[in-house]
């Protein structure tokens, strides 16, 4: 393997990183990274005085420009649309939960929605990636004033929709195995405490299989939603997994032995405030279940 290969393999992570948070696809990422593979190879690469930070700048460049034409193919996505889940069944290291549940959980980057792509990326690049103001004017084609500028934007729209609670891994599981048993149960005085009166359920279906189209919305609605579900699951096995899903605490959903689901729960540590639950798919097919 050539030294050029083995400077990219070791940077392929940290750019997966970079264009899976802008992008919220494990396969829009992957075809990122293929394009920016591509340009690596007819790089004069003995010019380069940083290979991280020119590989930072394609891969960032890239996905601005992916995440415009998904942004558009989007609008006529059917139901909400929710990032693809990264999930990994194996119980999570505390260096490795510190590192990921902050910055690519499900609800964060559904909060990162909200940014227009230019935006999404100055936040990424400065607040996680640590880029200073010279590199990012540069990557963007934009003043050092004008970065400021959108990236206090962005920074004041991410702190206003996104979760304030920390709450442990394990209070976390605990909730989980309540709402495990709630919906099993199927009986809403178990389902109702659970949640609380703001919550808000979003369901990714894709057009693919059965989901809500709309958001959900109170407890009493998310509430009848469990409680119809039960009734529906009746002669069917209706099971769940615990799995680390975006570097928290998370639930696999099986029908008959099925996969059917991946979903995350937003909590401040004694109510549930949000439900996320993949449906698509497309975008579970690459969860493992082994």
């Amino acid at each position: 393997m050539s030294t050029a290969d083995q400077d990219f393999l070791a940077l392929r992570p940290r750019m997966f990183g970079l264009a899976y948070r802008m992008l919220g696809s494990r396969a829009d990422a992957e075809d990122v990274l293929q394009d920016a593979w591509l340009r690596w190879q007819g790089t004069e690469r003995r010019e380069l005085r940083s290979p991280e930070a020119w590989l930072t700048t394609v891969v960032a460049r890239l996905s601005i420009d992916r995440l415009r034409e998904a942004k558009k193919e989007r609008e006529h996505y059917t139901g909400p649309w929710l990032p693809e889940p990264l999930v990994d069944e194996g119980p999570e290291t505390p260096e490795q939960a510190s590192e990921l549940a902050s910055d690519v959980s499900i609800a964060f980057l559904m909060v990162l929605e909200r940014l227009a792509p230019e935006e999404r990326a100055a936040f990424l690049l400065r607040e996680v990636f640590d880029m200073d103001y010279p590199e990012l004017a540069q990557m963007l084609g934009k003043s050092e004033a004008s970065c400021r500028q959108m990236l206090h934007r962005a920074k004041e729209r991410v702190r206003e929709a996104r979760p304030r609670f920390q709450v442990s891994p394990e209070a976390h599981r605990r909730l989980l195995d309540r709402f495990i048993g709630a919906t099993r149960s199927g009986r809403s005085e178990e389902l109702m405490p659970l949640f609380a009166d703001g919550i808000r359920f979003s369901s990714d279906g894709g057009g693919k299989v059965k989901a809500v189209l709309r958001v959900l919305e109170g407890s009493e609605r998310v509430t009848r939603f469990y409680t119809q579900i039960a009734r529906l699951a009746t002669g069917h096995d209706l099971s769940y997994r615990h799995a680390t899903v975006n570097g928290e605490p998370g639930l696999l959903q099986f029908t008959d032995g099925k996969l059917t689901g991946a979903l995350t729960l937003v909590t401040d540590g004694l109510r549930i405030l949000e439900i996320y639950s993949v449906r698509n798919p497309d975008k579970l097919r690459h969860i493992s279940i082994a």
